[in-house]
C-alpha cells in the first residue's frame, strides 16, 4: 500500500511521523554499521534498497492507497537485521515516494507500514520460531524464508486493513472483503520468492545472512 497525502487525516500523519522518527532514530543507534564497511555487504545491502525500490513502484490496486505488491522485508531481516532492514525499507520507501508512486506527508506512514511493521513482524516470526523449532537447515529455509515471509505479508495486511478503517478512510466491510483477501494470494509469492532468495543466499553466499549459522543449522550446535 503506498499511501496518498489525502487519503487520512493530518493527525495520523503528523503522529506517524513523531514516531517514525523516534524507530529510525534508534535503529541508526542500534545499526551494525561495521558490517557495511565490507564492500560486498555494503553492494547487498544497497542493492537490495534499489531493487526494491523497483518492486514497489510496480504495485496493483483499483483505489487510492489500496496498493500492493510484495515486500521482500523477510529476506532483508534476515540477511541484515532488523536495523538495517528498517533504514533500508526506509530508503525504498523514500525512493517510491519522490518518483510519485506515494505521497510525501504520507511518507512516514508509509514507513511504519511498510518498514516497520513487516520488519518487526519478520524479526518477531523468526525469533519466536527458531525458538520452539529444531535447529536444522531445511527449518531455517522453510520455515523461516517461507512461512515466515507468508505470515509477515498477512500481518502486514491485517494491520493495514485496521489502519485504513480506524482511519475512517474506508468502510471496514468493503476493506475486508475487497482488499484484505488478496494478500492471502500476495503471501504465497512472497513465501516462495523468499524461500528461494534465502535458499541461494544460504547455500551459495552464507556470508550474506546475519541469521544464518553453520554451526547452529548444519551441525546443530
Amino acid at each position: 500500500m503506498n499511501l496518498t497525502d489525502t487519503l487520512l487525516g493530518e493527525e495520523w500523519y503528523w503522529a506517524a511521523w513523531a514516531v517514525w522518527g523516534l524507530f529510525f532514530a534508534r535503529s541508526v543507534w542500534r545499526a551494525p554499521w561495521k558490517r557495511l564497511q565490507d564492500s560486498e555487504q555494503l553492494n547487498v545491502w544497497l542493492g537490495m534498497v534499489v531493487l526494491l525500490t523497483v518492486v514497489w513502484s510496480l504495485k496493483a490496486g483499483v483505489k487510492p492507497g489500496l496498493g500492493l505488491h510484495m515486500l521482500g522485508a523477510t529476506v532483508f531481516t534476515l540477511s541484515f537485521g532488523p536495523a538495517l532492514a528498517f533504514i533500508g525499507l526506509s530508503l525504498v520507501t523514500l525512493g517510491i515516494t519522490l518518483n510519485g508512486a506515494a505521497g510525501m506527508m504520507a511518507y512516514a506512514t508509509n514507513a511504519l507500514l511498510m518498514a516497520g511493521v513487516s520488519v518487526l513482524l519478520s524479526q518477531l516470526f523468526y525469533r519466536l520460531l527458531s525458538t520452539v523449532l529444531p535447529k536444522h537447515f531445511f527449518v531455517y529455509i522453510f520455515v523461516n524464508g517461507f512461512f515466515g515471509a507468508a505470515l509477515t505479508v498477512i500481518g502486514f495486511g491485517f494491520v493495514a486493513t485496521v489502519l485504513m478503517a480506524l482511519a475512517g478512510a474506508y468502510a471496514w466491510d468493503y476493506l475486508i472483503n475487497e482488499y484484505f483477501p488478496y494478500f492471502l494470494l500476495l503471501a504465497f509469492a512472497e513465501a516462495w520468492l523468499s524461500g528461494m532468495v534465502m535458499t541461494l543466499f544460504v547455500v551459495y553466499r552464507p556470508q550474506w545472512v546475519a541469521t544464518f549459522d553453520d554451526s547452529r543449522y548444519l551441525a546443530g550446535k
